[in-house]
């Protein structure tokens, strides 16, 4: 299974300069939690998620209107590319705990975002005799990543080819 296969495509973005008053009222009005920067050129440059929001105005003491994303945005992006393999998304999240990824192609520009919401609907229960494209096990392996630290990043069963 495809990156692409369950992505959400239509993806909500936010540039450098938009104010955290902007940005929550595109989370807001999308029903998400992450919202990737991109440059004049549609290239992701950072992301800024609901969390990140919500610490900055609960310790900046100025309203929201006044701090640009570029002041409380990630400039390190944890991202993957539409035909990497789900599973090598979802050993992308866990070394960086996250639960979201931007999507982006080979020009870096955004073409959507990978939620883990999105891979638990595509996730399969194992029947047997059949193998499923993307298994409950193969998602709550990725999530054990994501939220214990004293596991291994990267499972050596699961060790993927090619990056995200």
């Amino acid at each position: 299974m495809k990156v692409r296969d369950v992505m959400m495509g239509t993806p909500a973005s936010c540039t450098s300069e938009t104010n955290l008053a902007a940005a929550v009222e595109i989370l807001w009005n999308r029903n998400c939690g992450i919202l990737p920067i991109v440059n004049a050129q549609q290239e992701v440059i950072g992301v800024v998620t609901d969390r990140d929001i919500c610490i900055a105005l609960g310790t900046r003491n100025r309203p929201a209107g006044e701090i640009p994303v570029s002041d409380v945005a990630s400039g390190k992006v944890f991202a993957c590319q539409p035909d990497d393999d789900i599973r090598s998304a979802l050993v992308t999240m866990g070394i960086a705990k996250v639960r979201r990824l931007p999507v982006i192609n080979a020009k870096h520009k955004l073409e959507g975002i990978l939620s883990m919401d999105d891979v638990v609907a595509h996730s399969d229960a194992r029947t047997p005799g059949k193998t499923a494209e993307l298994s409950n096990e193969d998602v709550v392996d990725a999530l054990r990543r994501i939220y214990r630290a004293e596991l291994p990043e990267v499972p050596q069963k699961k060790a993927a080819t090619g990056a995200c």
